[in-house]
């Protein structure tokens, strides 16, 4: 008895972060669409050692965000963790759902990922963030 109820824990930690995420789906874009660029510019100066935004910006210890919102898993010039590689692979796409649940704790949407930051825990940081890298290409700046 013991074995299955080992069996069914294990199973509900690797659906984790996939639940996570479908659950931050639903509140994350009215949160993002209601965000401020000015102010995420701002939060955004946490991230500048790691990330550049600018269209054809270099890679640093973490990839260009230049059109992320929208995009595909994976989909720059990087050497990315094997983790998120499997992710890209099933088709995960950085729509602002996502990206709000990655900010929150990139650990619960990547869990075997490399990025180093712990996360942003004020909403409104998020949405801010989002709609500045919303405002650098992609999907959700056509």
């Amino acid at each position: 008895m013991a074995a299955a109820g080992a069996l069914l824990t294990a199973a509900a930690l690797i659906a984790a972060p996939a639940a996570y995420a479908q659950d931050a789906a639903a509140e994350a874009p009215a949160a993002a669409a209601a965000g401020d660029p000015d102010k995420g510019k701002r939060v955004f100066n946490r991230c500048k050692s790691c990330h550049t935004v600018e269209e054809g910006g270099p890679n640093r210890v973490g990839p260009n965000l230049y059109g992320v919102v929208g995009a595909e898993f994976g989909s720059k010039d990087f050497k990315y963790s094997a983790n998120l590689l499997e992710l890209k692979a099933e088709g995960r796409v950085w729509d602002e759902a996502t990206l709000d649940a990655y900010l929150k704790k990139p650990k619960d949407v990547i869990p075997k990922g490399t990025m180093s930051f712990a996360g942003l825990a004020k909403d409104t940081d998020r949405a801010n963030v989002i709609a500045y890298l919303a405002s650098f290409g992609g999907a959700a700046a056509e």
